[in-house]
């Protein structure tokens, strides 16, 4: 057999192997459905990075009631979440500029490694005011099966969906982000759970614009004072849920 042909062969092998593994369904919608236009580009370009992901789980034990952080590079890029998050143990798995998409066909691969006291997600990618850019309606179907997969491994872990940030690189899109941002609450709203953080409004001006003393040099990712920020805002909303302890419906 030759090279193409076995890398072929092998390829649609773990592209059956990976469907195999999701849950059966999501929103009505057959998972294997929702996901399967998107396994194949998101394997070619991430597969190494959540590789990276296995051989990090094996040489760093979680740590007792973690905070699983997945996401795209704002996840990525914190290098200070120990800090930031004190008192809370972090356990972070973040990737480049990965989208909703990515993160839904790789959720069981990231997640199930782990046992975590609460899980939080941020992606910011998918809807960056091109053509391209996903739907809010894709977006809210492929989160509710990420939390899906979360709830399927931890059932008592809560999830927490982080609020999508304003930033000047993408505000071109800011109104269809802000209807994502919704989908994202009616998730948290509608399932059990789960919760909304909302940061949006604490990275505006009084005029409606983003804050660049937030941001990095590209305008796009949080600087220093930034996560700070960020961290605040999210400790609040773990606080308020798992310090004091809430009833099952999330909001």
């Amino acid at each position: 057999m030759s090279r193409a042909i076995c890398t072929t062969v092998i390829g649609q092998w773990k592209f059956v192997l990976l469907l195999s593994l999701l849950p059966a369904t999501c929103c009505g919608q057959p998972a294997e459905k929702l996901l399967q236009p998107y396994v194949e580009a998101a394997t070619k370009r991430w597969a190494k990075d959540v590789e990276a992901f296995d051989a990090q789980n094996r040489s760093e034990p979680d740590p007792d009631n973690g905070i699983l952080f997945i996401g795209s590079s704002s996840i990525r890029r914190w290098d200070s979440i120990a800090a930031d998050m004190a008192p809370f143990p972090t356990i972070r798995r973040g990737y480049g500029g990965a989208k909703y998409t990515d993160m839904a066909v790789f959720a069981e691969r990231i997640v199930q490694p782990h046992r975590y006291r609460a899980l939080v997600m941020f992606v910011g990618n998918g809807v960056v005011g091109e053509p391209t850019d996903h739907s809010p309606e894709l977006i809210e179907r492929l989160t509710r099966h990420i939390v899906r997969v979360s709830q399927k491994h931890q059932p008592e872990a809560p999830v927490f969906l982080i609020e999508i940030t304003p930033c000047e690189r993408r505000f071109d899109a800011w109104r269809k982000i802000r209807q994502v941002n919704a989908r994202l609450r009616e998730v948290a709203l509608s399932t059990p759970s789960t919760y909304f953080i909302p940061t949006a409004s604490h990275y505006l001006k009084p005029d409606g614009t983003p804050r660049p003393e937030l941001f990095v040099d590209d305008r796009l990712h949080l600087n220093a004072d930034g996560y700070q920020l960020w961290s605040r805002l999210i400790k609040r909303r773990l606080n308020d849920v798992l310090a004091e302890g809430r009833p099952p419906g999330g909001r």
